[in-house]
């Protein structure tokens, strides 16, 4: 029965592209001529960060970008393991990602979760939780929702894993708006506080959100979570900022 009444909403309202309003074969997908203007982050990348490089770089599966391979060099010990980004922040990605973020749009939420789990075949480890990272109470009482929670879902459910809303809280809102790396950096410490660390001690964790601007978010929350005893941190968003290398 629900696939009748599936099968005949979208006869009487039948699916279209969320970007464009094209007519497309699923709810939730995007057409041909949207998706080809994304710019999806293949190969060559960073091993560990999955920043990208040109693409008429030889490819090296082992390559580190400058800032992971200054970390290496210098023996700092990273806070977050892994990362990757379904796509590079441009006009394309921001029209899909800042009206699902904060103008209610959340049927973009659907193709944007799809793009990220292409990316999760490059996951060292499949034995985690799934983390999205968590908003201040007052900038999601005013949203009515975390961006960042409505993609970890479907990701976890492809993963065939447990998501973990709980666990961290944000403290307060940190504006990241108009900042360079450092201020951002700067403006985050001491934002996030792990509050069950008995859940995060001794586990690997894959942390979700919508963009990656400088990375301080997910490093700020990737520290704490270690300091609670979290053995591996990685990271994944939608989009990413790239700046020349």
């Amino acid at each position: 029965m629900l696939k009748i009444l599936a099968a005949i909403l979208d006869f009487i309202f039948p699916p279209r592209c969320p970007v464009c309003g094209e007519l497309v074969s699923i709810n939730g997908q995007i057409c041909g001529a949207c998706w080809n203007k994304l710019n999806w982050i293949g190969d060559p990348k960073c091993a560990k960060c999955g920043y990208p490089f040109p693409a008429n770089l030889e490819h090296d599966k082992n390559m580190l970008c400058p800032d992971c391979a200054k970390d290496l060099s210098s023996k700092r010990k990273p806070r977050l393991d892994w990362m990757r980004a379904a796509s590079v922040y441009d006009d394309a990605s921001r029209d899909m990602m800042l009206p699902f973020k904060h103008g209610g749009k959340l049927q973009f939420g659907i193709p944007m979760s799809r793009a990220m789990t292409t990316m999760l075949g490059e996951l060292p480890t499949k034995e985690l939780i799934v983390m999205p990272v968590p908003l201040a109470y007052r900038r999601l009482w005013k949203r009515g929702y975390n961006q960042a929670a409505l993609l970890a879902r479907p990701i976890a459910k492809h993963i065939g894993v447990s998501i973990d809303y709980n666990s961290v809280k944000r403290i307060h809102r940190a504006d990241m708006g108009h900042k360079n790396r450092a201020q951002r950096k700067r403006n985050i410490a001491g934002v996030f506080r792990v509050r069950c660390p008995n859940k995060v001690r001794g586990r690997a964790i894959l942390l979700v959100d919508d963009v990656c601007t400088t990375g301080a978010t997910m490093d700020e929350l990737a520290k704490v979570l270690k300091k609670a005893g979290a053995k591996w941190v990685g990271g994944i968003t939608f989009c990413r900022t790239v700046r020349a290398i």
